[in-house]
């Protein structure tokens, strides 16, 4: 009785938990307005989107260029980056498999990394390998890859990606931290803001800056951090080549890390948080969304 009670009080609530049982069945443009109504609790205007939020879900439906498949998949995109920036900087791949029983673990360095190719977040950091429990590594990865990244949020580049797992060069970090990476937004061809994600283990912090990495005064659904953000050394050079990488694209956000003086190259992604991340104050959203040029 108290569960019927809350959902119909908190509507909003009730419109997510159903979507959750029939979400897979409905077409893209009706699960996204639902979605969004679920989410961000408003409509979504798609006639003639607005705010940031509003814009990626445009982007979804009407943006669908065959090369975004690649952009996305954790493995081709090394090569797809290369061809256009260099093989400098590119974290090294150690292998690559269709499944976790394909993994032989005894020929894999004492450090390493475990991921998929074909979603976001679940990620396997081994500092050392003789404290690796395999058989929980490998439970990690078969629910990895079963998880469909295109259905919860219809980020239809993923729908095509064919799933494998990467084991890439272990570059330094704190197990649970990971390394600092910086997240250039591109619109248009342009790095317009940047954000660094830290203090993860505590609560996680997004703090946004300019060009001139200048605070900028808004928060994206998580808060902005207290303490001091460095500049990283070669910001400048990651702008340069974040607005190579994103050339003729109305929006995507280019990933780096700096490791040791040196820049790396993280990930590309196009529709981040999924369009679902409020912005406060809300008027960012449209200011943000004003960059974008469809």
């Amino acid at each position: 009785m108290q569960s019927i009670i809350y959902y119909l009080t908190h509507p909003t609530k009730c419109l997510a938990a159903v979507l959750n049982r029939i979400g897979p069945i409905l077409p893209d443009k009706l699960y996204l307005k639902l979605q969004f109504r679920a989410r961000m609790g408003k409509k979504l205007n798609l006639k003639d989107p607005k705010t940031f939020n509003e814009k990626l879900q445009w982007l979804k439906l009407y943006d669908r260029k065959p090369e975004y498949t690649v952009m996305v998949d954790k493995y081709l995109v090394k090569k797809y980056v290369a061809d256009k920036i260099g093989e400098e900087y590119i974290i090294p791949t150690i292998g690559v498999w269709d499944s976790a029983d394909e993994i032989d673990f005894d020929k894999l360095p004492e450090q390493f990394v475990l991921k998929c190719n074909h979603n976001s977040g679940d990620v396997i950091i081994c500092t050392d390998k003789s404290k690796l429990d395999i058989v929980e590594t490998k439970e990690k990865l078969y629910k990895a890859l079963k998880r469909d990244f295109y259905l919860a949020g219809r980020e239809w580049p993923y729908k095509n990606v064919p799933r494998k797992i990467i084991a890439e060069k272990f570059m330094g970090g704190d197990s649970d931290e990971g390394l600092s990476d910086y997240k250039l937004m591109c619109f248009n061809g342009k790095v317009r803001c940047s954000f660094v994600c830290s203090e993860r283990a505590e609560g996680l912090k997004v703090t946004f800056f300019d060009n001139d990495w200048m605070r900028l005064p808004f928060e994206r659904h998580y808060p902005a951090s207290n303490k001091e953000i460095a500049k990283p050394v070669n910001f400048s050079k990651m702008i340069e080549l974040a607005e190579i990488l994103s050339k003729d694209i109305p929006f995507v956000r280019v990933d780096f890390y700096e490791i040791k003086g040196k820049i790396y190259f993280g990930e590309l992604t196009l529709y981040p948080g999924c369009g679902f991340e409020e912005f406060t104050p809300e008027e960012w959203d449209e200011k943000l969304g004003s960059w974008i040029i469809l």
